[in-house]
């Protein structure tokens, strides 16, 4: 086997990260973007979720929003340590960081504090002076927050939205440059993602040093995510290492909430997805979120139960071991799940043929025809649903992109799509061409829409 390292390039969904004391209005901000700029993640179903992040388009740029909430009132520790611990994670995480302050409020010394920080820093900072309600010239007052030493402003009301087109220009205009990645077609890129200690670098680690291989950081995006390229019999694999993003502050309060931060970049450059989980603790919820958003983005999965040599064995407990990972992570009955040792070694091997076969699943591509002999089939084994004497009726279905397998299906009206019938329907097509370890997406489009 071979197994080299070498740089790659890849453009991730640009990331903003909002940061800010209490009550300032960060919530209201990020609600707004939100829900008036497209593109809402939606909730998985089973799935307990924090809502601090969201993806919104502005002059066809899609970037990921991060709302750093958390900056919480007095805990063990002081509110200042709070927050330089809030905007250490903000700084090293995102391409671009908006200052939200309160011009109500006025320059606070916890707002002198943050913009010493973000000073030193090498990011674009945006200074957004929120709850300027009124339209025109802005008071006087606001020339106050010149005193933060990070220049310009823009005077904004996440409430009434005033201002807002100009703070997203200026987003804009700070996102990094569009680069292509240079590596194959046929390199399976894969994403190792998981909460901290669960042994996301030991595998990457027995990955490479079974290989004796000299391994170097390798810079792989602007947060400093280690990529590693193998290429065996098998096939030509980039494993993306979210381990390698380090915390500088040794404070460990609110590291498990970030750790879903650092696994999006690495998500959205990625294939395929290892979801590992850590045996003696089982799976948490911190895990569903992070297992969560790789189902949100579409991504082939495979979940890997890391330090499974540390576990006692009886008669059944893979069995039970597997329905309890079943349960938990419900949204996700297609993902595959593998018994491992990053530290023995045991079944590595094996990850490589899962991880090409999920990649080849999520590669599909089904033909009109015998998509629609399917459908006809299934509609004739259980009738649509009806409402009030209106019964679906499901015309045609084509197969529209995959990576994940995206159907389209024409039906009569939208409103009567149960989402049972549509889980049923998924499960047809399941039954057919398998899709193991990939979400199936469908489209429905009305009758006469185009």
């Amino acid at each position: 086997m071979v197994c080299y390292l070498r740089e790659v390039r890849k453009l991730a969904k640009p990331i903003v990260a909002i940061i800010g004391r209490p009550n300032v209005g960060k919530s209201t901000f990020f609600n707004y973007l939100a829900g008036k700029r497209i593109s809402i993640v939606e909730d998985t179903p089973g799935v307990t979720r924090d809502r601090i992040y969201t993806e919104v388009e502005w002059r066809s740029r899609v970037f990921t929003l991060i709302d750093t909430g958390g900056i919480e009132p007095y805990t063990q520790d002081k509110i200042m340590q709070q927050m330089r611990n809030q905007a250490e994670i903000a700084i090293e995480t995102a391409d671009v960081i908006v200052f939200l302050v309160d011009f109500k409020d006025g320059v606070t010394p916890s707002d002198k504090e943050v913009a010493s920080m973000l000073r030193k820093t090498n990011k674009p900072v945006i200074l957004a002076v929120n709850k300027v309600d009124n339209v025109g010239e802005p008071p006087p007052e606001i020339y106050e927050f010149y005193n933060l030493g990070l220049g310009e402003f823009t005077a904004i009301s996440s409430i009434h939205g005033l201002g807002m087109g100009d703070l997203l220009d200026e987003i804009y205009e700070n996102f990094p440059e569009e680069k292509e990645e240079d590596f194959d077609d046929d390199t399976i890129k894969v994403a190792i993602i998981g909460k901290p200690n669960v042994g996301k670098s030991s595998l990457l680690n027995k990955i490479t040093g079974e290989d004796r291989v000299i391994v170097s950081d390798v810079p792989g995006t602007t947060r400093d995510a280690i990529d590693v390229y193998v290429e065996n019999e098998k096939s030509k694999f980039m494993f993306i290492d979210t381990a390698g993003i380090r915390r500088k502050s040794k404070i460990q309060e609110n590291i498990e909430k970030y750790s879903v931060i650092r696994s999006w970049t690495a998500v959205e450059r990625s294939d395929v997805c290892v979801i590992m989980i850590d045996a003696q603790e089982g799976v948490t919820e911190q895990d569903t979120k992070i297992a969560g958003y790789a189902h949100d983005q579409g991504k082939a999965s495979i979940i890997v139960v890391n330090k499974w040599d540390l576990i006692d064995k009886e008669t059944g407990t893979l069995e039970e071991y597997t329905s309890k990972i079943r349960n938990k992570l419900s949204f996700m009955p297609y993902a595959p799940v593998l018994f491992i040792s990053a530290k023995t070694g045991l079944r590595i091997n094996k990850l490589y043929d899962l991880i090409e076969y999920v990649n080849d699943q999520a590669a599909l591509k089904i033909s009109t025809g015998v998509l629609n002999d399917i459908l006809n089939e299934a509609v004739a084994m259980v009738q649509p649903p009806s409402d009030k004497g209106r019964r679906l009726k499901v015309y045609y279905m084509t197969q529209s992109s995959i990576k994940p397998p995206t159907f389209i299906l024409f039906i009569n009206k939208i409103e009567l799509m149960h989402y049972s019938y549509q889980r049923y329907l998924e499960n047809q097509l399941r039954k057919s061409f398998g899709f193991e370890g990939t979400p199936i997406k469908f489209k429905l489009r009305q009758k006469g829409e185009r």
